[in-house]
């Protein structure tokens, strides 16, 4: 039965037909990307300046982040449901239940970023009587930028994967190959869905991983290879 699934996910795959027109996987590919670059648009939005203050304040955070890491708690499908009672059908239940839970990541990465400078560049910022905006543009967020960026991929595949979600509200996405395939008992073409999907994560993984590296000072990045082999973005944050 897997043989026989795998062998028609590849048919599938391999039909020009599936990829092309309204309801293909381009066309598909495309109601994925934009709700997720919503969602974690809308995340971000929440999440840098709260991370960002608290970070720079240097109190408060820990309840804060500690709060926002609940919503993790919170069944996906549910939350999905709730939103869609209040706003119907579409793409717009699925762009908000999946922002909840992309806020936590990023949320976390700022803030532990910006409490795990070393203070003595703080101190050498006011030193030069930089005014405490001036010293976060300039001296905490660029330092702070590399685990920022981890916070920010980790939504993004997050996000990526929860979106397929949206074929069970009307949302369209790349969860409707799987959907369709599920209900008419085509296992094939929902097991071509799943790989899209998996292919998908793997890949922005990647580019964002890349992404990740360049905004690292290169400074940073030689200091935490000669003492860990590792970029100082790669740990678990401290705060989760």
């Amino acid at each position: 039965m897997s043989g026989s699934a795998l062998g028609d996910a590849f048919v599938y795959l391999n039909d020009p037909l599936s990829w092309t027109g309204t309801g293909g996987i381009l066309d598909l590919l495309g109601d994925h990307l934009w709700m997720t670059f919503v969602a974690v648009l809308l995340a971000a939005a929440v999440a840098l300046p709260l991370g960002l203050w608290f970070g720079h304040a240097g109190r408060g955070g820990a309840v804060v982040v500690a709060t926002a890491n609940l919503t993790r708690a919170l069944p996906t499908l549910a939350l999905l449901y709730i939103f869609t009672a209040g706003l119907g059908l579409g793409q717009w239940p699925t762009i908000l239940a999946v922002a909840v839970f992309a806020v936590p990541p990023i949320l976390s990465n700022t803030w532990t970023g910006l409490r795990d400078i070393d203070p003595a560049a703080r101190d050498a910022g006011v030193g030069m009587g930089m005014s405490g905006a001036r010293l976060l543009r300039d001296v905490e967020l660029p330092l702070a930028l590399p685990l920022v960026a981890a916070g920010v991929r980790t939504a993004v595949v997050q996000v990526v994967a929860t979106v397929s979600l949206a074929s069970l509200v009307g949302g369209g996405g790349l969860g409707l190959i799987i959907s369709n395939g599920i209900f008419t008992q085509r296992y094939g073409q929902a097991l071509a869905g799943a790989l899209i999907v998996v292919v998908l994560c793997l890949g922005l993984e990647g580019l964002l991983a890349g992404a990740q590296r360049l905004l690292t000072p290169r400074a940073i990045r030689a200091g935490g290879r000669r003492r860990t082999g590792v970029t100082v973005a790669d740990p678990a944050p401290a705060g989760a």
